[in-house]
């Protein structure tokens, strides 16, 4: 399904996808590179977002802002605990099922259709070959 290669570079860790897009990858807060943690984070909002836009709008909702935060915190050193997504929308004037829409396209694809929410939360499997 995906295959992300991540490697060290002159100026830190590059993680790039077969397509040709790359990203910054740090373990510090120094620089513009991305922590891995917020890359999670990232995935599971980026997960989401373009699965629910596109899903809102077949329904004949297009809203007029869809953004979310997405806040994770560690419990242990090593660990997250829960990740919270926020949806910051803005709905169309004079449209007024289009909350109950969204919010009903939200939870179902958190539910049943972003990959990276539902892995998540069933705690897949991480196989670590050396």
């Amino acid at each position: 399904m995906g295959s992300v290669r991540v490697e060290r570079t002159e100026d830190g860790f590059i993680a790039r996808n077969s397509r040709g897009g790359e990203i910054a990858v740090g373990d510090n807060a120094e620089g513009e590179a991305f922590t891995p943690v917020e890359l999670l984070l990232a995935a599971v909002g980026g997960c989401n977002i373009v699965t629910v836009e596109p899903l809102t709008a077949k329904r004949g909702h297009r809203l007029v802002r869809l953004a979310m935060t997405v806040d994770g915190e560690k419990i242990e050193p090593t660990l997250l605990g829960p990740v919270t997504v926020t949806y910051d929308v803005e709905l169309p004037e004079g449209d007024p099922k289009a909350r109950e829409v969204f919010e009903a396209v939200a939870d179902r694809v958190h539910r049943r259709a972003c990959t990276v929410s539902r892995s998540l939360s069933k705690g897949t499997e991480v196989i670590v070959k050396t």
